[in-house]
C-alpha cells in the first residue's frame, strides 16, 4: 500500500485525500453482521462525515440508508441514487421551512426541539416523524462531540417528555421513530446499553413506531493497541435487548444506526510533503505543505492521528513536531517519534477518512485538496483540486 500511496501523490500532487473502498465496505459489513440477529436492520450513514458523492453512492450500492443533517446533504443523497424514503433528516436549529422542503421530498423527519415540533404537527400532522430525544447521558471522548449530556444543545430532554406528549396529542401527529445520540468515541458500552434503556422506557409512549434510532458514535482506534467500541459485544447485547422490547411492544421494529467515523475513519489517508525540517533551540519541525485548513480536527478536538513517513518508513526514528503553513499555529503532533524525515518526503496521516475534508476550508486563501478513491484496485480522482479560480469564484469585485 505504500507504493500505490506514493504513486497516487506523483500522479495528483499534495495535500492529497486518499480513501480506500475495500476498508468501508468491510466496516460495513462488520456492523451488519454484529446485528444479523435483529430481523429488521437499517443502517444509515452520516453523510457529515464524508460527503463526497463517489462515496455516497458507494455506500448506496451496499444498501446503505443515509443520514443527512442539512437540505444540501439530502440534495446530495438523491443526486447518489438514495430514495428518499431511505434518508433521515435530523437537523439542529434549522428553520420551519427547511424542515417542511424535506417532507416534501419524502425523506424521514426527525424533530429535536419542542417548538419545531408543535408548529410542524399543527400544520403537517398525518407526516410521520421521528423524535430525537436527549436522555442526559455522557459519551463522547470530547465536548465538543459529547452531545447528550444535559447541558447540549441537541434533542429534547426526558424531562420535558410530558410536555411532548401533550404536544402530540393535541396535534394528533404520526410520531413513527424515537431517535437518540449521545456523543462520538463511546468507550464504554454499558454507558450507550444504559441511554438505551431509556430510549426503550420514552419508546412505550408511542403505539405507532416503525423503528428506534440509536444514533452511533462507535469509537474506532487511533493507534496500535487503542481502545475501540466492542461491536460485537454491543451487537450481542443490545439485538437481544431489542428483540424482547419488540415482543413486549407487540410489533417487529426496525433497529437504526447512523455511522459515520465507525465506517469511513479508517479507511482514509491525508497525504502531505515535507516543505521544511527546522531545527530551533529545543524542537525539531517538520513543516507540511497544508494546515488545520485541510485538517483540523488535532487543532478543534485534540485528537490524534497517527503520522508515518512514508517516503522512508524504516528509517531511524527521532522526535518531531509536524506542522503545518498556515500564518498562525497549526500543531498536527508534538514530539512524536517518527522515522526520519527529510525535506521533499511524504507523510501519511491516518483515520483521515472521516470528518476532514469535509471540514476543509480556504483559509488563507489556500485550495483544498484533491480526493482519491481506491476501488477495486484501481485509484480514481474524485474531486479534483482546487485552482485560483475557485478562490474567485461567487466574489463579486466592485469599482473602487
Amino acid at each position: 500500500m505504500t507504493e500505490m500511496l506514493l504513486k497516487i501523490t506523483k500522479n495528483y500532487g499534495s495535500p492529497l485525500y486518499v480513501y480506500d473502498s475495500a476498508k468501508i465496505i468491510s466496516q460495513y459489513n462488520r456492523l451488519k453482521n454484529a446485528f444479523s440477529s435483529v430481523a429488521n436492520l437499517k443502517l444509515n450513514y452520516a453523510a457529515k462525515a464524508l460527503s463526497n458523492i463517489s462515496v455516497l453512492k458507494l455506500f448506496n450500492s451496499l444498501g446503505s440508508g443515509l443520514d443527512t443533517v442539512s437540505i444540501q446533504e439530502v440534495k446530495l443523497g438523491l443526486k447518489a441514487g438514495f430514495a428518499p424514503e431511505s434518508m433521515i433528516f435530523t437537523p439542529n436549529g434549522v428553520s420551519l421551512q427547511e424542515i417542511e422542503e424535506v417532507a416534501e421530498m419524502g425523506v424521514q423527519i426527525n424533530i429535536d426541539n419542542l417548538s419545531i415540533l408543535e408548529q410542524f404537527g399543527t400544520k403537517h400532522p398525518k407526516v410521520p416523524v421521528c423524535i430525537r430525544i436527549n436522555p442526559h447521558v455522557m459519551a463522547g471522548g470530547n465536548t465538543n462531540i459529547s452531545v447528550g449530556h444535559i447541558d447540549s444543545k441537541f434533542g429534547i430532554s426526558i424531562h420535558q417528555i410530558p410536555l411532548l406528549l401533550r404536544i402530540v396529542e393535541n396535534t394528533g401527529m404520526n410520531i413513527n421513530g424515537i431517535h437518540m445520540h449521545t456523543g462520538s468515541d463511546i468507550l464504554d458500552i454499558d454507558v450507550f446499553l444504559y441511554a438505551s434503556e431509556i430510549l426503550f422506557e420514552t419508546a412505550k409512549n408511542f403505539k405507532n413506531l416503525d423503528f428506534i434510532d440509536f444514533g452511533s458514535g462507535f469509537k474506532v482506534p487511533y493507534k496500535t493497541g487503542d481502545i475501540e467500541t466492542n461491536i460485537e459485544e454491543l451487537g450481542e447485547k443490545l439485538s437481544k435487548r431489542f428483540n424482547e422490547f419488540c415482543s413486549s411492544y407487540g410489533k417487529e421494529l426496525t433497529l437504526a444506526f447512523e455511522p459515520g467515523k465507525f465506517l469511513v475513519s479508517e479507511a482514509g489517508v491525508f497525504l502531505a510533503k515535507v516543505n521544511v525540517v527546522k531545527q530551533t533551540t529545543s524542537t525539531v519541525f517538520a513543516q507540511i505543505d497544508s494546515g488545520f485548513n485541510h485538517l483540523i480536527r488535532p487543532m478543534l478536538y485534540g485528537s490524534q492521528h497517527e503520522i508515518i513517513n512514508i517516503s522512508n518508513p524504516e528509517g531511524r526514528e527521532r522526535f518531531y513536531s509536524v506542522v503545518g503553513y498556515i500564518c498562525e499555529t497549526d500543531t498536527f503532533a508534538n514530539n512524536r517519534r517518527i522515522s526520519e524525515i527529510n525535506e521533499g518526503d511524504i507523510l501519511c496521516f491516518k483515520n483521515a477518512g472521516a470528518y476532514c475534508f469535509t471540514m476543509a476550508s480556504n483559509y488563507n486563501s489556500r485550495y483544498r485538496p484533491a480526493e482519491v478513491l481506491i476501488h477495486n484496485g484501481e485509484a480514481h480522482l474524485i474531486r479534483e483540486r482546487e485552482t485560483f479560480e475557485d478562490i474567485l469564484n461567487k466574489q463579486v469585485e466592485i469599482d473602487i
